[in-house]
Parts: C-alpha cells; sequence; structure tokens
C-alpha cells in the first residue's frame, strides 16, 4: 500500500450516531476532534512517548509490528523527531496482523518496565522475519531483555488496556489500517516521506494555534 489519503472522518460518515466526530479539517475546524477523544489519544499513561515529552504538539501512530510499511517508516520517524525538538510521539499498539502481532504488541508494552521498549522496538521493527512468539523472544534474549520477567509482564492489566484501547480508539476514527498518524484534527493513512509528515505537524501547529 503507497497510496496515502487523508482521513476526514465525521460520526455521519462512520454511521453510528454515538460514534465519536473523529478528525475534522484542518483549516477550517468546523467539526475539531473532541477534547475527549484527544486526551485519549495524545495522554493516554499506558502509551509510550518518544521524542520531547513536553513538546508542544503531539503525533500520534497506529502501528502493528507485522505492518512492512510501518517498519519502513521507522527511520522517517526517527527523522522527523530529530528535526523538530517540539515534537512529541506517542506510540499505540495496534495489533491487526493476527495472533503474532498481539504477541509482539505485548511484549513490547511489558518491556517498558525493563526500560527497553525504544531498543526492543526498533528490533523488533529491524526484523526480516514475521513477529511471531520465537521471533519475537528471540529478539528479547538478544537486547538483553529479562525473558521470564518479559512474559510475566505481558500479562499486567496496563498492557491489555492499552491495546484494547487502541482498538477503540481505532474504531471510534474508522482508521482504515496501519500505519496512521494523527496530529491536530487531521490523520493520514499509510507511508509518508519525511517532508509530508512535517507538513502533517506544520498544518496541526497551525489548527491548535501552538508555536
Amino acid at each position: 500500500m503507497t497510496t496515502r489519503r487523508h482521513l476526514l472522518i465525521s460520526a455521519t460518515a462512520l454511521g453510528a450516531a454515538t460514534a465519536l466526530p473523529a478528525l475534522a479539517q484542518a483549516v477550517d475546524r468546523p467539526n475539531p476532534m473532541p477534547d475527549d477523544l484527544r486526551r485519549a489519544l495524545e495522554r493516554d499513561a499506558t502509551a509510550p512517548v518518544l521524542g520531547n515529552p513536553d513538546g508542544n504538539i503531539t503525533l500520534t501512530e497506529f502501528f502493528d509490528y507485522n505492518c512492512e510499511f510501518c517498519r519502513g517508516m521507522v527511520g522517517t520517524v526517527q527523522q522527523l523527531i530529530s528535526s523538530d525538538p517540539q515534537l512529541r510521539v506517542v506510540y499505540r499498539e495496534w495489533p491487526v496482523f493476527g495472533e503474532g502481532s498481539e504477541f509482539a504488541a505485548r511484549a513490547s508494552l511489558a518491556s517498558l518496565r525493563q526500560e527497553k521498549y525504544w531498543a526492543f522496538h526498533a528490533a523488533l521493527m529491524a526484523m526480516k522475519d514475521r513477529a511471531a512468539e520465537a521471533s519475537v523472544m528471540r529478539v528479547a534474549r538478544q537486547i538483553g531483555l529479562d525473558t521470564t520477567r518479559l512474559r510475566a509482564d505481558m500479562d499486567r492489566p496496563e498492557v491489555g488496556e492499552h491495546i484494547e484501547g487502541s482498538i477503540r480508539l481505532a474504531d471510534h476514527m474508522g482508521l482504515m489500517g496501519t500505519p496512521s498518524f494523527i496530529a491536530g484534527d487531521e490523520g493520514v493513512f499509510g507511508k509518508m516521506s519525511l517532508t509530508e509528515m512535517q507538513d502533517l505537524v506544520a498544518r496541526a501547529r497551525k489548527t491548535l494555534g501552538v508555536g
């Protein structure tokens, strides 16, 4: 999937009167993102944060370790963070490619308790083979994680809460798949260049009136 499309989705488009209005056009903001939805996207205590935790704008990424396009975006996101000292990036583990993806997501979130999430995340994204129990645990050993503790921590409540929260958020917003990037009132689905990501963040700053 190389085609990108902006997600300009309203409750009507989702076909559900109770659905939260998700993403609005960045210029006019006729239907701005509700505050509770923004808090859920950007301030969830279970979600890993990269970049400046006190930055003035937040980019949220929904991803899956078995998504080849997510793997291809790792370097671009790192470049974006390096180029923007005021950017917060929130990671939403959204395992949509089956059992192996869910195992990888649980293991990755569990690694937060050993303070090795970023090393583990990058190593999982760099794998050539599919993320599954055997390959994920092999990578865990390679980066020095205590795998016994990791397996125990995979069952902690906050791990399940994060994944279930990602599923609910994606459903509310009608996200099409991974990777999906959300900033301001706008989302983009699919592979993006560094310039396109910088433009998305710039539009979000303009929309929200931040420096």
